[in-house]
């Protein structure tokens, strides 16, 4: 069987995985979970023994193509990834020779948020629409833009890059900008933001259910913020209202100047949906355009966990174009 082969790079976890096309779409087959390696050599020796390892568990098939979904910003059309906030060390590296080189088989990359518009675009909840959007809000926020049809990455293969947008004077850093985006609505940034805010609390006297102890500042997430928002914790919960605000505030600058049909948010929204949408809602009501805010649904992905998986299968099947 002639398998497509996927590499899903992201500043926390990374995956590597197999699939194969069918009448719908395509079929993920088998794949390998991992933390993201502490720098790109281990990174790369990781990706290539986890697709041999793979390959090897399915004697007689073999790779047709390999597609990689990557944190941005990066240049599709060289392959080179240029210095992701949340991939420290990945300086103008080249990440598809070595995968070229080992395989043999046409390789083809696109950022990870770019990757998840066509994704979702071609089999998800973007399916049918000439206008979508699609946010990532993982580790970091990047956007990916579908536009008449087919995916826009703009004059420098830079278009999407929504986190960089200052949105407030002040604030958690993201993209390398307080203020930003990114800052105020990504797991990084809501780490931040919750570990701001726990420190003042910590200094007048008890921590938050996250936060207890001074000692556990290090070990603050966005995830177990969430849970104390989900178990009561006030503290929690503004971090989570702050970040559903400023969301709402990103979303309202996008549907005034794109209108789009969808927009499609990954990671954080699709599990956290419940904290994050009335303070996004009540923003938007406020700022957006009426008309074109009634044009745009706002949803979580239809491909659910697994729009990263199906990103870089999207990119296997790009790859057979050129």
């Amino acid at each position: 069987m002639k398998l497509l082969a996927g590499v899903d790079i992201g500043g926390t976890k990374c995956a590597v995985l197999i699939g194969r096309e069918t009448a719908d779409g395509v079929e993920i087959i088998d794949k390998r979970r991992f933390p993201t390696p502490n720098s790109f050599p281990a990174a790369m020796e990781r990706f290539i023994q986890g697709l041999a390892e793979l390959l090897n568990e399915h004697p007689g098939d073999t790779f047709q193509s390999i597609g990689i979904s990557c944190g941005g910003p990066l240049d599709s059309k060289s392959g080179l990834v240029l210095s992701p906030p949340n991939l420290p060390g990945w300086d103008q590296v080249d990440v598809l020779t070595p995968f070229a080189e080992n395989f043999g088989v046409p390789v083809a990359v696109q950022n990870d948020a770019n990757a998840c518009a066509l994704a979702e675009w071609q089999w998800g909840a973007g399916r049918g629409y000439q206008n979508m959007i699609f946010l990532t809000f993982g580790t970091g926020m990047g956007g990916g833009l579908i536009l008449d049809g087919k995916l826009y990455s703009g004059t420098s293969d830079l278009a999407g890059e929504i986190g960089h947008m200052r949105l407030a004077e002040d604030g958690p850093v993201g993209f390398g900008k307080a203020g930003s985006f990114e800052g105020f609505s990504s797991g990084g940034g809501i780490a931040r933001l919750a570990r701001q805010l726990a420190e003042r609390q910590l200094a007048e006297g008890a921590g938050p259910l996250y936060c207890p102890t001074i000692d556990d500042l290090p070990n603050i997430t966005a995830e177990n913020v969430a849970n104390a928002a989900h178990s009561g914790d006030a503290l929690a919960r503004e971090v989570y209202r702050t970040a559903g605000y400023y969301l709402g505030r990103g979303l309202a600058v996008l549907i005034d100047v794109l209108n789009p049909q969808r927009i499609v948010i990954g990671s954080i929204y699709l599990r956290q949906h419940d904290l994050l949408e009335p303070p996004m809602r009540e923003v938007l009501s406020q700022e957006a355009i009426p008309q074109s805010l009634a044009a745009c649904e706002i949803m979580p992905p239809g491909l659910a966990e697994q729009v990263g998986d199906y990103a870089s299968l999207a990119m296997a099947l790009e790859a057979l174009k050129v």
